[in-house]
């Protein structure tokens, strides 16, 4: 993580696929790189000062912040238009002022990957599923960042991998036909052995 004290900060704002949700890129680091963590309420954010914060916005219902940049997800219908600036004024500010974005001795957590929930596994099934996480580590996962938000390889198991979305991805109404129609077609072409990919928590 990099000292943001004494640093000019400059924020952007960027939109993304999920219309409720807002990427703000800072010229800062917040995470390395690679890393990310998701917020879905207050309670969640007990070990980031700074989703604490935003969460003081009536308005915000979900943080994002991963490496350079915090996604915002609005619960209101009010226009980003309207909120944006004031979103921009507050992370700028305390950035500038060196607030803390997590509590001492904080860590993010990667999501474990596993070929099954439980059990043991084959070389077989261990060795696809370290092929679809390079894939998803090195094709997929820097254009879903791109667009604030983040995807990890979960299981593998009887040709189903399963992922995890975090960020604008979550509720995203076009998260499903990215899934299926840009993920799981890329990942059966390059791994024959797959054949379907499902996310935690959306539906298809």
């Amino acid at each position: 993580m990099l000292d943001n004290k004494e640093k000019t900060v400059s924020v952007y704002a960027e939109a993304n696929p999920n219309p409720e949700s807002m990427k703000f890129v800072m010229n800062v680091g917040l995470l390395p790189d690679g890393q990310s963590v998701d917020y879905p309420n207050l309670e969640s954010a007990a070990d980031s000062p700074l989703a604490q914060e935003l969460f003081n916005f009536d308005y915000v219902s979900r943080v994002f912040i991963a490496s350079n940049f915090v996604t915002i997800t609005k619960g209101t219908d009010m226009e980003w238009v309207k909120l944006i600036p004031e979103l921009r004024t507050f992370l700028k500010s305390y950035v500038e002022a060196g607030g803390p974005i997590f509590v001492e001795g904080f860590q993010a957590n990667k999501p474990v990957a596993s070929t099954e929930e439980n059990g043991e596994v084959s070389e077989d099934d261990a060795a696809i599923a370290k092929k679809v996480t390079d894939l998803l580590e090195n094709y997929v996962r820097p254009a879903v960042e791109q667009d604030g938000g983040n995807i990890s390889f979960k299981s593998y198991k009887d040709g189903v991998v399963t992922v995890h979305l975090q960020g604008s991805c979550s509720g995203c109404p076009s998260a499903t036909v990215t899934l299926k129609a840009g993920i799981e077609n890329l990942l059966k072409r390059m791994v024959p052995e797959v054949t379907e990919v499902v996310a935690d928590g959306v539906t298809i």
